[in-house]
């Protein structure tokens, strides 16, 4: 039963993989690579509990938080075309 949830995952993995490579726009990839990295984490946690190691659960959400952190940090660049500085108000500097 794990083994089909494993190839259906691989499957919908290597469906991302085409939308990533083949999406018309930016924001379509960056979905694509997300989704990615979601079927990732449930691929990590399936082969955890098929080879017995229940710690595959802490690394897959390890992986979970690091995907998300890095959507957030490509999206923002993206946006703003830099990643290391707030957007200051120009009246802040004058109190």
């Amino acid at each position: 039963m794990f083994t089909v949830a494993a190839a259906a995952i691989m499957l919908t993995m290597a469906l991302a993989l085409g939308r990533a490579f083949a999406g018309p726009t930016t924001y379509d990839r960056v979905l694509a690579v997300n989704m990615f990295g979601g079927q990732t984490v449930l691929m990590i946690a399936v082969l955890g509990f098929l080879m017995g190691r229940p710690d595959f659960t802490d690394i897959a959400l390890a992986y979970a938080l690091i995907n998300f952190l890095g959507t957030l940090a490509f999206l923002k660049f993206f946006a703003y075309h830099e990643i290391g500085r707030a957007d200051k108000d120009p009246g802040e500097d004058k109190l």
